[in-house]
């Protein structure tokens, strides 16, 4: 989208919903994560502000531009590298996450600072080439890593609902990174847009939920030896 784009500010401001949505559904998955060692809850923690603040960053530029305010580039810009961040380190904790009742067990996992240094390269590359298209692809990689893994808990608990959930959300990412990519759009197709993120959201919204109330209808089993750090 360009600044000189006629933006309208209602347009601006339903961004904030799935903004919101997301951010929610994130914030709900750190709960259960807790469970499973110091160092999972803190990344999940940290993932899920990430990328709450990324959305939050596009939103709010998206709210300047329409009142005729200054084009804050980074704010804009900000979006993917702040986006895959996050859902890195939310695939990070997800991936020690256990379905209920599963015996706990020491997850097998790059270290940390492996996912660190691959978002740190991927940022390199995109510096290189003036462009965010490395960071939307690694986006849309961290973003494959999370929606896998909350349909295999999902179904691995027999919740059909959540599973499909989980599906739909994959298949409106995969759909909405391109076209947030686009550097100018009509405001018809920013509509379209942002009416299919937020359905999009929702479904990750209700996937997270789902899965949560499962674990908090359960007692927390010991953390894995050797999480906490």
């Amino acid at each position: 989208m360009s600044a000189a784009l006629d933006y309208p500010l209602s347009l601006a401001l339903e961004d904030f919903v799935p903004v919101i949505l997301t951010g929610t559904g994130a914030a709900l998955l750190t709960v259960p994560l807790r469970r499973f060692g110091t160092r999972t809850g803190r990344a999940g923690r940290a993932g899920a502000a990430l990328v709450f603040l990324g959305g939050l960053s596009k939103a709010t530029w998206k709210v300047i531009v329409a009142l005729d305010g200054p084009d804050i580039t980074f704010m804009d810009k900000a979006l993917f590298p702040t986006l895959s961040a996050g859902f890195l380190l939310l695939a990070y904790a997800l991936s020690a996450m256990k379905p209920v009742g599963a015996p706990a067990a020491e997850s097998r996992r790059p270290p940390l600072w492996a996912w660190a240094a691959l978002w740190a390269a991927v940022g390199a590359a995109g510096a290189a080439l003036g462009s965010t298209a490395p960071s939307l692809v690694l986006t849309i990689v961290a973003v494959t890593l999370c929606g896998v893994r909350l349909i295999l808990l999902a179904r691995a608990q027999g919740d059909v609902p959540s599973a499909a959930a989980g599906g739909l959300w994959l298949a409106g990412m995969y759909a909405l990174g391109p076209l947030a990519a686009r550097p100018d759009q009509s405001v018809a197709l920013q509509w379209v847009e942002q009416s299919a993120n937020t359905a999009t959201q929702a479904a990750f919204l209700f996937a997270a939920w789902r899965l949560v109330r499962r674990y908090r209808s359960v007692s927390p089993s010991p953390a894995p030896s050797g999480s906490a750090v």
